[in-house]
C-alpha cells in the first residue's frame, strides 16, 4: 500500500489519493491489527464531516471493516473529538472520515483505538503492511448500524466536562459549515448566553472550510464588530480545533487560548508539575509568558498526536498546538474544539474578564510562515539542499538566541512551511522569503 498515513492519519483529494478500494484496504486492515488480541466479535465506530465524498469513503471504510470480521457502528456527523469520545465509551476502535481544515476535494481516514487515542507510528506501519489472505465467510461476516443516540451523548459528554454561565455574554460561533453545524447549536443553546449567533452552519457537501471557518476569519470577524459581539469563535471543518477573535476584532490564536486555559487548569489544580504542553511551532513569546508566570513548557514535535505522546510522557494534563488543537488529557485524548471554547468561555465568564484582557498579557513575537509546493520527486531532498542548508544557517546566524527558524515538510499536504521568528518583524520578512526562494528554486532544477 506504501506510505499512506502522514501527520493526522491518511489524506489526500478523494477519489484520486484516496479512493474508496484505499478505504476498503484500510477498514479491512486496521480492523484486524486493532482488534487481533480481542476474544469477541469487535464493533468499530465510523463518523465523518460533511464534504460530499464523506458518504463514499465512509461506506468503504464499513465494508472493509465487515469484511474482516468487525461491525461497524455509524454515528452519521460529528466532530473528530466526538468519535474518540464514543469509540472509548462503545467500541473497540473507531475511524473519522476528514480532512480537518483542507478544501472540500480533499477528504481523509483518521483512526483511533480502544482508547480513543490515535494510534502510534508502529501501529501505523502495521495497518499498511498488513497482507489479509484469510477473511471471514458466511456468519462470520460483519453487520452495519447506526447509532442514533451519538449526537446527544456527545453532547452531555461536553456539558459534563464544563458548563459556563455564559447569561452575560454574547457570543458568534463559525461553524466552517462542518461538523460543528450538527453539534454547536444543541450544545451552546443549552449554555444560556445573551446572544447566540451561529453563522456557516448550512453544509452542502461542497462548502466546508470555504472562506469560512478557523482557516478564514474575515467574516467571523467581521460579525464580530460589526455586531457588538463579546466574542467569536471559529471552528475548523472536522471542529478539532477552534481559534477565536476578541470583540476588537482581534485574531486570538492557539497558543494564546492555550495560555489562558492553563492558567485556569493551574488554579483548579489541574496542571500537574505546573507545565503545560506545545509544538515547536509555537511562538516564542508564549515561553516567555510561561516563565513569568511561574510555568513550565514542553516541547513536542507539531501534530497534536505528538503534543498527547508528550503529555503522556510527562504525566501532563493540558497540550495544545498554535493552530487551535487543545487537548484536556483529564476529559479526553483528543483534540476538541468545542470543549476548548467551553473552557475559554468559563474562563471569560468566571474572571469577569474580557478576552481582550486575558490575552494582553501574552507577548507575541513577529513570525512569518511560508508555504511552498513541492512536487513529489523533490520533496524528501528539499531540505538537503545546498542553497537551502545556506539560507538557513544564515538566518538562524544572523537571528541568533532573538529568534529561530522552523524548515519542515507537511505530513498532510505537497507543501515545504518555512517560519521564522525574531523581535523585528522586517528581518523576519527577509529571512523567511530568503528561504522560501532557496526553496522555490529547487523545483525549478
Amino acid at each position: 500500500m506504501g506510505r499512506l498515513f502522514g501527520t493526522d492519519g491518511v489524506r489526500g483529494i478523494a477519489n484520486q489519493d484516496l479512493t474508496a478500494q484505499k478505504a476498503f484496504m484500510i477498514g479491512q486492515a486496521a480492523a484486524i491489527v486493532l482488534t487481533g488480541a480481542l476474544h469477541h466479535k469487535p464493533v468499530i465506530y465510523i463518523g465523518k464531516d460533511t464534504r460530499l465524498s464523506s458518504d463514499m469513503l465512509e461506506m468503504a471504510l464499513a465494508a472493509g471493516i465487515t469484511s474482516a470480521g468487525a461491525d461497524v457502528l455509524l454515528a452519521g456527523f460529528l466532530p473528530t473529538p466526538a468519535i474518540a469520545t464514543l469509540t472509548r465509551e462503545r467500541a473497540d476502535a473507531g475511524f473519522m472520515v476528514s480532512a480537518s481544515h483542507n478544501p472540500y476535494e480533499y477528504n481523509g481516514i483518521k483512526t483511533f483505538n480502544r482508547d480513543g487515542y490515535k494510534l502510534s507510528d508502529a501501529l501505523e506501519d502495521e495497518i499498511e503492511t498488513l497482507i489479509q489472505t484469510k477473511i471471514p465467510l458466511g456468519k462470520d461476516i460483519g453487520r452495519v448500524r447506526q447509532d442514533k443516540s451519538a449526537l446527544e451523548r456527545y453532547t452531555d459528554f461536553l456539558l459534563a466536562c464544563n458548563t459556563p454561565d455564559l447569561s452575560r455574554l454574547r457570543i458568534v460561533l463559525d461553524c466552517a459549515n462542518g461538523a460543528a453545524s450538527v453539534t454547536a447549536k444543541k450544545l451552546f443553546s443549552a449554555l444560556n448566553a445573551k446572544d447566540l449567533r451561529i453563522i456557516h452552519n448550512v453544509p452542502n457537501g461542497v462548502n466546508i472550510n470555504d472562506r469560512c471557518g478557523s482557516t478564514h476569519m474575515d467574516s467571523l470577524r467581521e460579525t464580530v464588530t460589526d455586531g457588538g459581539y463579546d466574542i467569536g469563535i471559529a471552528f475548523d471543518g472536522d471542529a478539532d480545533r477552534c481559534l477565536c477573535v476578541d470583540h476588537t476584532g482581534k485574531i486570538i490564536d492557539g497558543d494564546r487560548i492555550l495560555a489562558v486555559c492553563a492558567m485556569r487548569e493551574r488554579e483548579r489544580g489541574y496542571l500537574p508539575h505546573g507545565t503545560f504542553v506545545s509544538t515547536v511551532m509555537s511562538n516564542l513569546g508564549l515561553r516567555v509568558w510561561a516563565k513569568e508566570q511561574g510555568l513550565h513548557f514542553a516541547s513536542a514535535a507539531v501534530g497534536d498526536r505528538y503534543v498527547l505522546e508528550e503529555m503522556q510522557k510527562g504525566g501532563f494534563l493540558v497540550g495544545g498546538e498554535q493552530s487551535g488543537h487543545v487537548i484536556f488529557l483529564r476529559h479526553s485524548a483528543a483534540g476538541d474544539g468545542q470543549l476548548t471554547a467551553l473552557k475559554l468561555l468559563s474562563a471569560i465568564a468566571e474572571t469577569g474578564k474580557s478576552l481582550a484582557d486575558l490575552t494582553s498579557g501574552i507577548p507575541q513575537y513577529p513570525q512569518m510562515l511560508v508555504n511552498i509546493v513541492v512536487s513529489s520527486d523533490t520533496k524528501n531532498s528539499v531540505l538537503s539542499d545546498p542553497a537551502v542548508t545556506e539560507a538557513i544557517g544564515g538566518a538562524e546566524e544572523s537571528l541568533g538566541e532573538d529568534g529561530r527558524v522552523l524548515v519542515r515538510l507537511s505530513g498532510t499536504e505537497p507543501l515545504c512551511r518555512v517560519m521564522v521568528e525574531g523581535k523585528k518583524e522586517e528581518d523576519v520578512k527577509r529571512f523567511a522569503e530568503n528561504i522560501a526562494a532557496s526553496v522555490r528554486k529547487t523545483q525549478k532544477k
